[in-house]
């Protein structure tokens, strides 16, 4: 009887439940299990996650830059292999940063276990980051993926390892939360698809993946600078090669800028229900 009585009583360290450092703890464990989750469903599927980009980018680099790039020859000074390598890279990031979010979280809404979620003691802003962390995770992992395909095609020197950590993690942050708000206001698998197909796949090929916007008229240029991938592509590259054909600090700012905004956007809407009580 003294024994359980014991056992029923909590340590005297132990925090209450209601404490600021209960709550702290147990917003952790929400936001692990979530990311968690995710990386375990990203390497479940590995073949349909992490391979596409891959093979995709090894394609890319035989085409573009093996058989075409002998004719182009340089492009800023470097060989057209190894110029389109980072905007290859950044390419695979974006797509499965945003595929992974919009994908999982869809699939939330349409199993129905996203409800599960929302009526656990766990903030919004936990959710919106727990499913950003998953598309992270993803795009770091096919990021990698496609750097040791590239690494096989050409020599990639490390410029400023800063830049290069900060515009990948800032770049997959950012079209995460496009991915995650694309899912909360998709009402079905078309609309899931509508973004990828006719935003996103244009502003990734004019973002200067392929090409330095200084082969365009000058009217072109002024419009490729409205394309935030362009900055992206290029502060990334800025890492690896030391070239680029914007300002790296007004890139650093506009991925900034972006990761808010839509970080806040994602948790009003959450926080207004939208696209959860259809």
């Amino acid at each position: 009887m003294s024994t359980d009585a014991a056992e029923a009583v909590p340590p005297a360290d132990s925090p209450k439940a209601d404490s600021p450092r209960a709550l702290g703890a147990a917003q952790w464990t929400g936001l692990k299990t979530i990311v968690i989750r995710e990386y375990g469903r990203i390497i479940r599927i590995w073949a349909q996650t992490i391979v596409p980009s891959a093979v995709t980018s090894a394609l890319y680099f035989v085409i573009f830059g093996s058989l075409i790039g002998k004719r182009v020859g340089l492009m800023d000074g470097v060989p057209y292999m190894q110029y389109i390598a980072p905007g290859l890279i950044m390419m695979a990031v974006i797509t499965n940063s945003y595929g992974n979010v919009v994908s999982s979280f869809f699939g939330a809404k349409f199993g129905k276990h996203v409800e599960e979620m929302l009526v656990a003691p766990l903030p919004n802003w936990i959710i919106v980051l727990g499913y950003v962390g998953g598309g992270l995770v993803r795009g770091l992992l096919v990021g990698a993926a496609v750097t040791i395909v590239s690494l096989i095609f050409t020599n990639l020197h490390v410029h400023h390892a800063l830049v290069i950590v900060g515009a990948v993690v800032l770049t997959s942050v950012v079209f995460s939360l496009g991915g995650f708000l694309n899912a909360m206001f998709a009402k079905n698998f078309d609309q899931v698809n509508w973004i990828p197909t006719f935003v996103l796949t244009p502003l990734t090929y004019f973002g200067g993946v392929f090409y330095s916007i200084t082969l365009l008229p000058e009217w072109a240029q002024h419009v490729s600078y409205a394309n935030p991938i362009l900055h992206m592509v290029n502060a990334f590259r800025y890492g690896f090669l030391g070239t680029s054909d914007v300002n790296v600090y007004a890139a650093f700012a506009i991925m900034l800028a972006s990761a808010v905004v839509l970080f806040a956007t994602a948790v009003f809407f959450m926080n207004r229900g939208t696209g959860m009580r259809e």
